[in-house]
């Protein structure tokens, strides 16, 4: 986002603010005494609806199934995260228009909190320089990719230290109903929990030490759970491969021995099945393609939480391991 497009939404909040307060005067609209939570993608207002539920009022910034990285926000987003008594992003190079552009642009006169859930936690590298040079286009992709890989919802693990961030902000803001929160808290934590037992001994038997996916977006799933994926495309889902990318994975899934690759069923799977073409070319043998959600929202029905436990039984084919 440029300078001028940056002070034309600043300037758009100012009149809707204002436009507001002057209708404020002649019509008083019901007030409601629920939080109002701006969260900036799907994950994290589950995780808030989950937590917060009946005394919890959640808006989410970028629509569900939405690559994030090259997302915008436009003025009405803004608006929202002004009226918001929390706001909660992910952190990590992911939301970063939420550091440059969204919070700069708020009023100080309103008192709210803004938790990036990320912080503080152990975050994976993104990798060398000259990876994110080799699947950037422009300098621009390069410094939204950052230092780290932003992915940590996809693990059952490290959503739950993040869903502890979401739980502590909202007990904070509204204290007197802790019992219910915690109670909610307590339920979504033996859940991830329990996803994350199933993940280690789900996967404790696996054969194969490698998965072939579209998107690098499991390094901490991997990393958690001791294997190790090969991407087609790099960080940024929106991204494509190059012929040598491809025939670089059709490569390395010969040498690994390994016929499965994984695609969100959100994304286009063209160039996966360019792949298992290619590859049962050269091998002869059947290759088989699966889902692997990426978890940016609800997809013929299934929900998050049912995202994460649909991954591991597929992870569990591609690696081997027992069913």
């Amino acid at each position: 986002m440029n300078k001028k497009q940056k002070i034309l939404l600043a300037t758009t909040i100012l009149i809707i603010i204002v436009v507001g307060a002057g209708a404020a005067l002649l019509v008083v609209p019901p007030t409601s005494d629920r939080i109002k939570i701006v969260a900036t993608f799907y994950p994290l207002a589950f995780l808030s609806q989950e937590i917060g539920c009946d005394h919890v009022e959640v808006t989410q910034l970028v629509p569900d199934n939405t690559e994030i990285h090259s997302w915008e926000p436009a003025a009405s987003h803004l608006v929202a995260a002004e009226d918001a008594d929390i706001i909660f992003y992910n952190g990590a190079g992911l939301d970063h228009w939420m550091e440059d552009d969204v919070l700069p642009s708020l009023s100080s006169a309103k008192s709210r909190v803004v938790v990036e859930t990320t912080e503080g936690l152990t975050l994976l590298s993104s990798g060398s320089h000259e990876h994110e040079a080799e699947h950037a286009q422009t300098t621009q992709e390069v410094h939204e990719h950052g230092l780290y890989d932003p992915h940590t919802w996809v693990s059952p693990y490290m959503t739950r230290l993040q869903a502890e961030k979401i739980y502590n902000a909202i007990v904070a803001e509204d204290p007197e109903h802790e019992s219910y929160y915690s109670e909610r808290w307590l339920n979504l934590k033996n859940r991830l929990e329990q996803l994350d037992t199933d993940y280690a001994e789900g996967l404790s038997t696996k054969q194969k030490d490698a998965i072939f996916v579209s998107h690098e977006a499991f390094g901490y799933v991997a990393s958690r759970y001791g294997f190790e994926q090969h991407g087609v495309i790099g960080l940024s889902a929106d991204e494509q491969p190059s012929a040598a990318a491809i025939a670089n994975i059709v490569n390395l899934m010969i040498e690994h021995e390994t016929y499965v690759v994984y695609v969100d069923p959100v994304y286009s799977s063209q160039y996966a099945q360019t792949l298992k073409n290619e590859l049962e070319t050269q091998t002869g043998q059947s290759v088989t393609v699966l889902d692997l959600y990426l978890m940016l929202g609800p997809h013929n029905d299934v929900d998050y939480i049912q995202q994460m436990q649909s991954n591991l039984v597929n992870i569990k084919v591609g690696l081997e391991a027992t069913p």
